[in-house]
């Protein structure tokens, strides 16, 4: 074979190659096929956790619905969602961490735990009930309420970030 067949049947090949494999892409973060999945319902998540602080269900809730708000196409729906969440919070922790020489914390560890159960009607097989967590330290000098808000919006949200992608993302 002379070299302007082989380029010839280089150039037929790579476009053969080219036009059969597809690559899909999603720059929401989500692999949603909107054909069978248009809606969503995420039902409220009370705080169930032996420590409670107030404003924390319904900020986990609402963090939650936005995420699925901003980053898919789906309808939020008040019941009998294409998709269903659902859960309680069942953790709000607070341990002791890093001791010094004087049998005294020096770190508070703040741990949140969220149990959530999820159903799809088009995926049935991917249903699951799992328990996702996030913690963050704090110098045990500072009252917890000095910094509670603080840690529990970035706990909030990779705890969302987590459910997310375990739920929708396929990660």
């Amino acid at each position: 074979m002379d070299a302007k067949k082989q380029t010839v049947s280089l150039i037929l090949l790579l476009g053969i190659l080219c036009t059969a494999c597809t690559i899909s892409y999603s720059f929401t973060g989500s692999s949603i096929d909107y054909e069978t999945t248009k809606s969503v319902t995420i039902s409220d998540f009370p705080n169930q956790a032996p420590l409670v602080y107030p404003p924390l269900a319904q900020k986990f809730t609402e963090e939650l619905k936005d995420l699925f708000i901003r980053r898919t196409k789906l309808r939020m729906v008040p019941a009998n969602g294409d998709i269903d969440l659902e859960g309680e919070i069942t953790g709000y922790d607070l341990a002791p961490m890093a001791v010094k020489e004087d049998a005294y914390s020096s770190m508070t560890k703040l741990t949140l735990t969220i149990r959530v159960r999820y159903s799809s009607r088009a995926t049935p097989d991917k249903d699951f009930e799992q328990s996702f967590s996030a913690y963050r330290e704090f110098n045990s000098d500072q009252m917890l309420e000095t910094v509670q808000d603080a840690l529990n919006e970035e706990l909030v949200k990779e705890v969302t970030e987590q459910i997310f992608n375990s739920t929708v993302a396929d990660w």
